[in-house]
């Protein structure tokens, strides 16, 4: 397997309205239009370009698992994302290796990409993205 790129940074926020001048003033570059992710119940924005850049991610309910992060923690540091070229085969190659998935199988996540979580209890305690890319 070759060395992870790190795809970008997620922030949660309770409103991707107020934070986006905020990232957008800081970074000094243009925020994405915001898009809804049903199936991980955020609606997400990205500002920046290329490795690193950020994404905001809003719940779209209390009981969504950003929802349940915002309630316990406060706005923050989500999780870190990084590409692959193949997730199946990651995902595969992890839990092989005895890494802990929280999706076993890659579900649909922004821009039309497929994604998986690893569980923070297998990464140190970081929410760890795979984006296959």
């Amino acid at each position: 397997m070759s060395r992870l790129e790190l795809d970008h940074v997620a922030i949660a926020v309770p409103s991707i309205a107020d934070a986006l001048p905020t990232f957008e003033a800081l970074i000094h570059a243009p925020g994405s239009t915001v898009e809804r992710v049903e199936s991980q119940g955020v609606a997400v924005a990205f500002v920046g370009e290329g490795a690193g850049k950020l994404e905001l991610i809003e719940p779209l309910s209390a009981e969504s698992g950003v929802g349940r992060f915002l309630a316990k923690r406060g706005p923050g540091i989500h999780h870190l994302a990084y590409r692959v070229p193949d997730l199946g085969a990651t995902l595969e190659r992890l839990a092989a290796d005895g890494v802990q998935l929280i999706d076993r199988a890659p579900r649909p996540g922004a821009h039309g990409h497929r994604v998986a979580f690893l569980h923070p209890r297998s990464t140190g305690g970081v929410l760890i993205e795979l984006v296959e890319a």
